[in-house]
């Protein structure tokens, strides 16, 4: 699951045969006579299960856990076409998209008579993107007003008010922004300046000679866009030529995936009298007030050698080059948005090449992603009032004081943390809390003008809306009610700055969470990720902040010393796994996720055993397993994947999550209790891992 700093720009960029069906609509003074493309009940996917037909029973646990979980669910459940890689996550996700893409057709083709404001902006919204015939003869209409802007630029100050323009629509360009909870004054929203402005992944990409295929199939991609555009063949690959160099000195001055784990790193605060002077060439103060941002007396840059690195490649590079980046941009980021020529062109690199997809998703999929995207919580609202019951929150609820209560003792009992430094963490954790389903109140999106005619200009609406949302909260108290990712999502995460975690509704089904199955399944396949987030608070990056959601040093220097040992085994450990031949985790990169994940695991199964011998009934073997065999299968099940090689190789660049077949895996075999929960079946372990437990 994610760790949150706060505002994180969140997961995938989203075609085939659809299920037609005309819709003779009831006549009124605005609809009549409607076409629209419905998803068929036979696109409807399986309900996803803990089931231990998936295991491989054959396979030795203590040599293949994974495979002894998964074995029979790898071999049937082969990756799809469209997908990078599938799992039990990616099942629910296709479940809860069906659910969302009924609703959203109920919206679209109900007479807007009998609709309220919300659904009508939701139908609209969705028919818009759904509507192929208009999208294709548009072609590049869309654009146009933004390209000319780029065209009439006739300085570097004209240029980058055209950027201010391009990020108040979305479009990534430059540097990245963000007006995130202050990491050192919790109470306010802070604007971030951050790294960004580059296409590939990060900055690796651009330099690791592993990806030099990549790097040249990215420039012809390029090239391609600027042909489909119209330029000449001559002219299309000299400006890709150009984009390409611009970026990769973008990148030589970004940081890497792992340096930007440290949050006192990533947190340099400047004032508004400073900044004008360490950034002359990029007139930040003008960008601020054309903006419209409340006046402040300080931003915060998170990687400052990029934004000076920013600073000089706009005094460098010319006019006339940074036109073709900026168009570019503009190309890249309304590719999904557009004709079905560039939806092809770049899908063609950014999902087959780069991820390793086969074929696009349809475009009743995407535009369920998009519309949950750019009106989540909108559709969330709906989301939840058709599919989450009460049940699942109270057994959640019940669940997260279990897993308090254990972590609570296991702060109180730990002989490597001071008593100094354990009462404050005593103290922070006293103070957290946790969000299960969705947010108490949902974000009225009512001031946004959408219509069924203009799929781009909805797009741009809906990014301008975050824009100056964003924009308008810096400086002022933070509303803790605010969610990270919206109801339906299939995902959780921890916020250091709120000291909270975050169970969205979309997550706790099944094969995560499933009320009809016993406490050992959900204890560890859900239990595991609740206590996974709670150990967030105080992993390498979380603890740092302390019981005000502040980065501030409140370990001692010996209890940070002895953390930092531990921290050290989990990294070896992970370190030495071999994802694809040659290539290993990075066990820096993941250090944070892999020590939540054993924590978790470790919270949990104590959890599990408390509450069996509160309600010894609850003791009893299920097909041929017992609670404690069940509940690290639970867990194992939980992380099921296929992945397509080209997406693993992303995963072990940019992610801080291990492979999946490794979260399964290690964090059950370095239990206390694995060996002995398993020896009744498969004996002892050939290779005895070593114990490690922190939390």
């Amino acid at each position: 699951m994610q760790f949150k700093e706060s505002k994180h720009s969140s997961e995938a960029r989203l075609d085939n045969i659809y299920f037609d069906i005309m819709l003779w609509l009831p006549m009124d003074s605005t609809f009549v006579n409607h076409e629209i493309t419905l998803v068929g009940e036979d696109e409807k996917p399986e309900d996803p299960e803990f089931s231990v037909k998936y295991m491989d029973m054959s396979v030795n646990p203590f040599e293949d856990f994974y495979s002894f979980c998964n074995g029979t669910w790898a071999r049937e459940h082969t990756i799809p076409e469209d997908k990078a890689f599938w799992s039990g996550s990616a099942e629910l996700f296709e479940k809860n998209r069906y659910v969302l893409a009924k609703i959203l057709e109920k919206c679209a083709t109900t007479p807007l008579g009998k609709l309220d404001q919300v659904h009508k902006m939701l139908g609209d919204f969705y028919y818009s993107g759904m509507n192929e015939a208009l999208i294709e003869s548009l072609k590049f209409k869309p654009v146009e007003e933004y390209m000319k802007k780029v065209d009439r630029a006739d300085n570097k100050e004209d240029l980058l008010n055209v950027a201010k323009e391009l990020h108040s629509i979305g479009v990534s360009c430059l540097f990245s922004w963000d007006s995130s909870t202050d990491a050192k004054n919790s109470e306010v929203y802070a604007m971030y300046l951050k790294q960004g402005g580059i296409s590939l992944p990060n900055r690796d990409y651009y330099f690791d000679d592993s990806f030099d295929k990549l790097r040249k199939e990215y420039v012809m991609h390029i090239t391609n866009m600027f042909r489909l555009y119209g330029l000449s063949a001559v002219e299309a690959s000299k400006a890709a030529d150009v984009v390409f160099r611009i970026e990769a000195e973008m990148a030589k001055v970004s940081r890497r995936p792992e340096e930007l784990r440290d949050p006192e790193k990533n947190y340099n605060r400047i004032s508004m009298d400073e900044i004008g002077k360490r950034f002359p060439s990029l007139d930040f103060r003008s960008y601020f007030e054309q903006i419209s941002m409340p006046k402040v007396d300080y931003v915060v840059i998170s990687q400052p050698e990029f934004i000076d690195g920013l600073g000089r490649l706009v005094q460098e590079i010319s006019v006339d080059e940074w036109k073709s980046y900026l168009k570019w941009k503009i190309l890249h980021f309304a590719a999904p948005y557009l004709h079905t020529a560039v939806q092809d062109e770049d899908f063609d690199f950014f999902a087959r090449k780069l991820f390793g997809r086969k074929q696009k998703e349809k475009r009743w999929k995407r535009m369920v992603s998009i519309t949950d995207a750019r009106l989540g919580e909108a559709l969330g609202k709906l989301y939840v009032e058709q599919e989450f019951g009460e049940e699942a929150r109270k057994r959640m609820s019940d669940m997260i004081e279990d897993l308090r209560e254990v972590f609570t003792e296991r702060l109180k009992e730990l002989d490597w943390l001071s008593p100094t430094t354990k009462e404050k963490a005593l103290e922070k954790f006293s103070r957290f809390r946790a969000k299960v389903g969705y947010p108490s109140k949902f974000i009225d999106y009512s001031s946004i003008r959408i219509t069924r005619e203009n799929f781009f200009e909805n797009i741009t609406a809906t990014n301008n809306f975050d824009f100056q949302r964003y924009i308008k909260r810096v400086n002022s108290p933070v509303d803790r009610e605010l969610w990270e990712m919206t109801p339906p999502t299939v995902n959780a995460y921890f916020s250091p700055t709120e000291n909270e975690i975050v169970f969205p509704a979309g997550i706790l089904q099944p094969p995560f969470f499933d009320p009809r199955l016993d406490d050992a399944v959900n204890y560890g396949a859900t239990g595991g990720t609740i206590a996974h987030e709670i150990t967030h608070g105080f992993d390498d990056e979380g603890r740092k902040f302390d019981a005000n959601g502040n980065i501030k040093d409140w370990w001692t220097q010996e209890d940070e010393k002895a953390f930092l040992e531990k921290a050290k085994e989990v990294s070896r450990l992970y370190g030495s796994l071999e994802a694809l031949p040659g290539l290993k985790v990075n066990g820096d990169l993941t250090l944070g996720e892999n020590i939540a994940d054993i924590g978790g695991v470790s919270i949990a199964f104590e959890a599990l055993e408390r509450r069996l011998k509160r309600n010894p009934k609850l003791r009893k073997e299920i097909d041929g397993l017992t609670p404690e065999q069940r509940f690290f299968i639970g867990w194992g099940q939980s992380w099921r994947m296929n992945v397509r090689e080209e997406a693993l190789r992303w995963q072990i660049s940019s992610d801080p999550h291990s492979p999946d077949n490794f979260r399964a895996e290690v964090p059950a075999w370095v239990h206390e209790r694995f060996d002995s929960t398993f020896a009744v079946m498969k004996g002892n372990r050939q290779k005895p891992v070593q114990t490690i437990k922190i939390w």
